[in-house]
């Protein structure tokens, strides 16, 4: 083995090259300790005998790292957000004067997303583009209901969930208005859409997926 991969460097040799000379036994311990590094997984016996027959290409061993699994910071649950009331208005919140800038920006949003409210326009494409929009900043009325006093009740539309509509009136009152068994209008440059809630028990972000279906007549 010792003739196959190196011989011993001579005084002379290694004055030549600069290298410090070492004794024989070191330099057959190192190249011992980095053949074994280099091909761990082979015994000393089966090392000698590839070294004999063939050359061998050594390996580069590198210490795997270990993956660090992430956590992900998981969201808080509806129930936690309903104890800690983030989704509440104050009271002094409670101005219709405060919310009518979120009214001129939903109006442009549906504009863009009509392409333009042009007198032209079908209102069979309105009422498709209305019923996945989001309503968030609308003024909605309540034109039908099976609870009269909820009839004519029109305001800003603050919140929506899946089954209400949270709504501030002009006398500065928060309604809250059950979709189910109502039907509400949407006016918007005198396009006036209307919106059968007890067909639209969806939360705002899974109306954008929904196909909605044409029906000739819907009960309340």
């Amino acid at each position: 083995m010792k003739s196959v991969i190196y011989h011993a460097l001579s005084q002379k040799e290694a004055k030549e090259f600069d290298v410090q000379h070492q004794g024989a036994q070191r330099a057959e311990a190192f190249v011992r300790a980095f053949l074994k590094r280099s091909t761990p997984r082979m015994s000393q016996q089966a090392r000698e005998d590839q070294l004999q027959r063939k050359a061998v290409v050594l390996e580069y061993f590198t210490r795997r790292k270990r993956k660090e699994k992430r956590k992900k910071s998981k969201g808080l649950s509806a129930r936690q957000r309903r104890e800690l009331r983030l989704f509440d208005i104050k009271p002094e919140q409670q101005r219709y004067s405060l919310f009518l800038p979120l009214h001129d920006l939903w109006k442009q949003y549906i504009r863009d997303l009509c392409n333009g409210l042009k007198p032209d326009t079908q209102p069979q494409m309105i009422q498709a583009k209305l019923l996945k929009a989001d309503l968030h900043g609308a003024i909605i009325s309540v034109t039908k209901s099976k609870c009269p006093s909820y009839v004519g009740v029109t305001g800003i539309l603050l919140q929506e969930t899946k089954h209400v509509f949270k709504i501030i009136t002009k006398e500065d009152r928060l309604k809250v208005i059950p979709k189910r068994n109502c039907v509400f209008a949407v006016e918007i440059d005198d396009f006036i859409s209307y919106i059968y809630g007890s067909k639209f028990q969806l939360r705002s972000s899974e109306r954008s997926a929904k196909k909605f279906k044409a029906k000739g007549t819907i009960d309340l």
